[in-house]
C-alpha cells in the first residue's frame, strides 16, 4: 500500500463518474486505508472509494456485478 499514488488511478480518474460510481479498493491481505493523495484525487473526480481485505473485495465484486452496479475494482494480491 506504501507505493499506492494517485497515477494507479489515473484511467478511472479521467473517465471519473461517467462511467464508474466507486472505485472497490482490495488492499491485501488486511484493511489498509488508502494514501490521502489517492483518496482526495478519486473524491475531486465524484467517485466514491469503499476498500477493504483483497478476499473481501473480491467476494463483493461478484455481488456487485450481479447486481450491474458500475464501479472500477483494483485488487492488490495477497
Amino acid at each position: 500500500m506504501e507505493n499506492l499514488c494517485v497515477g494507479d488511478f489515473a484511467e478511472i480518474i479521467s473517465l471519473g463518474a461517467s462511467v464508474s460510481e466507486f472505485v472497490l479498493l482490495g488492499t491485501g491481505a488486511i484493511q489498509t486505508r488508502p494514501p490521502r493523495e489517492v483518496r482526495e484525487a478519486l473524491a475531486s473526480a465524484g467517485l466514491g472509494l469503499e476498500f477493504m481485505a483483497s478476499e473481501g473485495a473480491a467476494r463483493l465484486h461478484n455481488v456487485l456485478a450481479s447486481q450491474g452496479r458500475r464501479f472500477a475494482t483494483a485488487l492488490i494480491a495477497v
